[in-house]
């Protein structure tokens, strides 16, 4: 359970950096909340991924197999994770138009958070006894 509960903490930490940093683009640049879900998924991916590409090059693996293994290994956590944060932060009123200096979104998003923890640990857990999760 410890490797599982520290491996979804990576993910959420790379969910929860894209989210942050997509959501300040999109509202920097004044994005519809659509485009700024989609945005702050696709870099909640992306960071998420990332976080786990990098540990795996430094191991000496390639990048192009550090992707395979991080796509199988986390790929669906993520996908669980952004998934609840972002239907936990939809049904939250008032945070899907709440801008970053608004108590309301920070509120959502850390619920968001949480919910995509609870959510993903019994994905990690599995995949860790199942052998496909690799260690951090």
């Amino acid at each position: 359970m410890k490797l599982a509960i520290s491996a979804t903490l990576h993910c959420l930490l790379g969910c929860g950096i894209g989210e942050v940093v997509g959501i300040a683009i999109a509202t920097y640049f004044g994005l519809s909340m659509i485009n700024s879900m989609i945005l702050a998924i696709v870099l909640g991916f992306v960071f998420g991924f990332g976080l786990g590409i990098i540990p795996l090059i430094r191991k000496g693996i390639s990048f192009s197999e550090s992707i395979k293994i991080v796509l199988v290994a986390e790929g669906l956590s993520i996908a669980i994770m952004e998934a609840f944060e972002v239907l936990t932060q939809v049904f939250i009123p008032g945070v899907m138009e709440a801008q970053l200096s608004d108590g309301i979104f920070w509120l959502g998003m850390i619920a968001g958070l949480i919910i995509g923890f609870i959510a993903a640990l019994p994905v990690n857990y599995f995949m860790i006894k199942r052998g496909v999760r690799h260690q951090h």
